[in-house]
């Protein structure tokens, strides 16, 4: 092929490209600022193991000026004495059966990181009688591993991403990437921390439910002494398309 010919081919592959790219970009739906909105709910009890776990005491507070990232963090409290209880809050975002790609971008501080078993950080979409459970979790003390979750097994699965115990006093930047596949399986795609991206490359079958929605989700789980503690969530967006 003449060099003419192909400078002109590149340009339009590339120029192809950017259309892709522009038309994802279009398509795609940003929610930001999610901690700042209102209508959060939460549970304890339903926070626990299928669903029917300890009750535990827990708060949340939101417009937090110290510690924050754009002056409005959001703050979740768990105490109590009953070892191993837990508390769940989430956000509804609607429902839209179309998307099938999403980004949960977020920024998380605890300043007594010992205190906590694990933290759970989720997307859920339901959608055509079927739930898919976007779950992972730094599973703090039992083996300091990132876990993601089986929905339809109803069970916690170990991946070889370490998660540490959370520095304390610092502010954690955690970008989760996730896909719905076909037959509805739930495909673990990534996870940024802190700038490192490591890839899950899992994927399960969701469980049967007659809701519709799109919701993300944070989950504090208390230890064996169950310590009080607090974390404060900021910035937290869900991109999706």
């Amino acid at each position: 092929m003449h060099s003419r010919s192909i400078k002109r081919a590149l340009r339009i592959t590339a120029l192809v490209a950017l259309a892709l790219l522009a038309s994802s970009a279009f398509a795609a739906t940003t929610i930001s600022n999610i901690d700042q909105k209102t209508g959060w709910q939460s549970c304890s009890a339903c926070a626990g193991k299928a669903g029917s776990g300890p009750v535990a005491p827990y708060s949340t507070k939101q417009g937090i000026t110290t510690p924050a990232m754009d002056g409005k963090s959001m703050q979740f409290n768990l105490g109590g004495t009953t070892p191993y209880s837990n508390a769940l809050w989430w956000k509804q975002l609607g429902a839209n059966s179309t998307v099938k790609n999403f980004k949960f971008d977020l920024y998380y501080y605890i300043k007594n990181p010992s205190a906590a078993q694990a933290l759970e950080f989720d997307v859920n979409q339901s959608l055509g009688g079927k739930k898919l459970i976007f779950g992972t979790q730094c599973n703090i003390k039992d083996g300091r591993l990132w876990d993601v979750y089986d929905p339809y097994n109803r069970t916690w699965k170990s991946t070889s991403i370490s998660c540490p115990t959370p520095t304390a006093y610092k502010w954690h930047h955690v970008v989760l990437e996730f896909h719905r596949g076909t037959n509805a399986k739930t495909e673990f795609i990534s996870i940024t921390i802190n700038g490192t991206k490591h890839y899950f490359n899992r994927a399960y079958d969701p469980r049967p439910t007659s809701a519709n929605e799109i919701n993300v989700a944070f989950q504090m789980d208390g230890n064996g002494s169950q310590m009080d503690y607090s974390v404060w969530l900021d910035k937290v967006t869900l991109i999706y398309w």
